[in-house]
């Protein structure tokens, strides 16, 4: 079975949200083995809906739709299923009364369901005129409970596909999935194989290059199949594997894990959302040593991001950043000779940051970062996107620089700058020196 996927909302054509429930939906349906094969974002415009509605049936067995469902002027995804259907819209009154019953609560009104609705009617007359909408249905279209919300769903046969139409709320599309549509699919028979994706990160070298010593496992057609995508510098193998049980499913990637395990072993950072910080903070716990940081051009990136991992006052002592030179001089010791001599970005500089961190805090290793973040200060020798790195050790202090490209942002600047002062930490701890 193949699926489409379609959000409806001019909030979301506009630009002015994004989309996390399709890519939820999606994940949703890979775990039981349904692949979901387009992904269609629309306006609030009537001929936008039906036309996605009309073209989506013709190419899939399943269409799940969210947005739309409102009681507003723009909410028509029911008035376009029932164009497209070639029915009327009538009202399921159980639908309407909940509806009612929801609003009364909200309201502190304590009322009979059987007399909810004339109830409100009385005293709110408008508010049941604008929500009645919400209980109209395309006929022989069935109702898909909302116990979170107003909105109810919609499940029916359009042409080829069956259709699930869900509220644009997260939450409460999250819960009538689980409960409304995910039961329906399993009684249908679908859903009878788990998909499992293990994602696995590395860090340290670029997509073409790790894609390179992995043609083997991203060739298409491949199972499991194997994915290969870059997020800030952080390059991820994605594993699809099914099986009639998550067992099964985990026994048909393990092979594939094991080989990049064996081969990428120094790259791997962790997996799911763990990054380099979840790498170096692993580190740094399993040799017993403590941490410290001093940095100018990335701003306090390296301490926010290991602060925000639970646990991490076992091993970070805590950080500096030292952004003007007399922070540099008062914060670190850094001689007032080497900024005017060699200048605050420089191998000198870097050096005296890491060694009066490492001073300072009383830590085992600490990494300093200085450089040129962008998107003005640059020169011929000092471009744009120049950072250098200061490692100090009871062994000594060394250096390297980093030229992170004059043309990247300067977010990205430092963003990737953090991750390469944290990733030489941690193979520096490895006993693995790049530098």
């Amino acid at each position: 079975m193949r699926a489409e996927i379609i959000a409806a909302g001019a909030e979301l054509t506009s630009g002015q949200r994004v989309d996390t429930n399709s890519a939820w939906l999606a994940t949703a349906l890979s775990e039981i083995g349904i692949a979901c094969a387009f992904h269609t974002t629309i306006s609030d415009e009537m001929t936008d809906n039906v036309a996605a509605l009309a073209s989506a049936c013709q190419r899939v067995d399943l269409i799940l739709m969210t947005g739309g469902l409102g009681p507003t002027q723009d909410d028509i995804t029911r008035d376009a299923l029932a164009a497209l259907s070639g029915s009327k819209l009538v009202l399921d009154q159980p639908s309407l009364v909940a509806i009612c019953q929801l609003f009364a609560k909200r309201r502190n009104i304590e009322t009979d369901p059987e007399i909810v609705v004339a109830a409100l009617q009385e005293k709110f007359p408008d508010l049941v005129a604008r929500n009645r909408i919400q209980a109209m249905f395309p006929a022989h279209a069935e109702v898909l409970t909302n116990r979170v919300g107003s909105a109810p769903g919609i499940w029916m046969k359009l042409g080829r596909a069956i259709v699930a139409c869900l509220p644009g709320v997260p939450s409460e599309m999250k819960i009538m999935y689980s409960e409304q549509v995910l039961p329906r699919l399993e009684a249908m028979g679908l859903g009878q194989q788990v998909t499992h994706i293990r994602k696995i990160n590395m860090f340290g070298r670029g997509e073409s290059e790790i894609e390179a010593d992995a043609l083997d496992l991203t060739a298409r057609g491949r199972i499991p199949e194997v994915g290969i995508t870059a997020h800030d510098a952080t390059i991820s193998f994605r594993i699809f594997a099914s099986g009639q049980t998550p067992e099964m499913a985990d026994q048909i990637a393990k092979p594939t894990v094991d080989t990049i395990y064996d081969r990428f072993a120094n790259l791997i950072v962790g997996e799911n959302e763990e990054d380099v910080e979840h790498a170096l903070f692993a580190e740094l716990l399993c040799q017993n040593k403590t941490f410290a940081c001093a940095e100018s051009c990335t701003g306090g990136t390296i301490a926010h991001k290991l602060t925000r991992l639970a646990g991490v006052s076992q091993v970070f002592m805590g950080g500096v950043v030292s952004y003007a030179n007399s922070a540099k001089q008062n914060l670190l010791g850094v001689p007032q000779e080497l900024l005017e001599r060699h200048g605050a970005v420089s191998s000198e500089v870097a050096a005296a940051m890491a060694a009066g961190a490492r001073l300072r805090f009383g830590a085992d290793i600490a990494i300093s970062t200085t450089g040129v973040a962008g998107p003005g200060g640059g020169s011929a020798e000092k471009p744009v996107g120049l950072i250098w790195l200061g490692l100090a050790t009871a062994e000594g202090v060394k250096t390297k620089s980093l030229q992170m490209g004059q043309e990247q942002p300067r977010t990205m600047i430092q963003e990737r700058g953090a991750k390469q002062a944290m990733n030489w930490v941690r193979l520096h701890l490895k006993g693995i020196d790049p530098a």
